[in-house]
């Protein structure tokens, strides 16, 4: 799965990566939890790209509340088309979510190692994700889901899941709203995965409140 990641690049450089004509109110995020909202990129009717802030954490047109996004910060790409929480979203509604690196748990004896994975200079890059509308008598909620797959190597070193990179030359085909059907899994990425680094990283980043550059400060761990 995917629980947590950051956002470090500057405003300039996500304009420019994802050809926007401006960015909402942004500030770099070290640490970055389900159940707020996050920056996502969407495309317009006229193909243009829009940056946007959706919650974290999807919430279904046909749900009877909101309850439902805890479990649905992510998307399996295998059930895409079949699962009902998804399937509508995934031929109507795909967006790029930005991010630096993301944070993964490794069991050993001792407990969880977190790490962090990312590129060695901490280029930006893109999560696949889906996103939906959501309303009642209330209140209007747009929200979104990160999705993954089985994992590759390294990240197959300290867990059986990843989220799924939209490589750069491929972001028009995933957000493309002509086009209905695709197969996010037929986007390759061992390309992206074989440049990333798993780092080791202290227990501070464990903690959703702590918003720093610690929590992605290589340590040194015993073998």
């Amino acid at each position: 799965m995917c629980g947590r990641f950051n956002l470090i690049a500057t405003s300039d450089t996500i304009i420019e990566h994802f050809r926007l004509k401006r960015l909402p109110k942004y500030r770099t995020d070290f640490n970055i939890p389900p159940g707020q909202k996050i920056l996502n990129i969407v495309q317009l009717e006229d193909g243009s790209n829009k940056s946007v802030y959706l919650h974290w954490g999807l919430i279904p047109s046909w749900s009877k509340d909101t309850k439902i996004a805890n479990r649905l910060i992510n998307a399996r790409a295998e059930t895409l088309a079949d699962k009902p929480s998804f399937r509508s979203a995934y031929s109507k509604r795909r967006c790029l979510i930005p991010a630096t690196g993301f944070y993964e748990w490794q069991q050993t004896e001792t407990g969880k190692q977190p790490y962090h994975v990312h590129f060695p200079d901490n280029r930006l890059f893109a999560f696949a994700g889906l996103w939906e509308h959501w309303e009642n008598s209330n209140e209007t909620i747009y929200s979104c889901t990160i999705i993954t797959c089985p994992a590759l190597a390294p990240v197959s070193d300290i867990h059986e899941r990843m989220p799924v990179i939209i490589n750069l030359e491929n972001y028009g085909d995933w957000l493309n709203k002509q086009t209905l059907e695709i197969d996010v899994l037929a986007f390759d990425q061992t390309f992206s995965y074989q440049q990333m680094e798993l780092t080791p990283i202290s227990q501070h980043v464990n903690n959703p409140v702590h918003n720093d550059e610690a929590c992605i400060q290589p340590i040194q761990i015993a073998h």
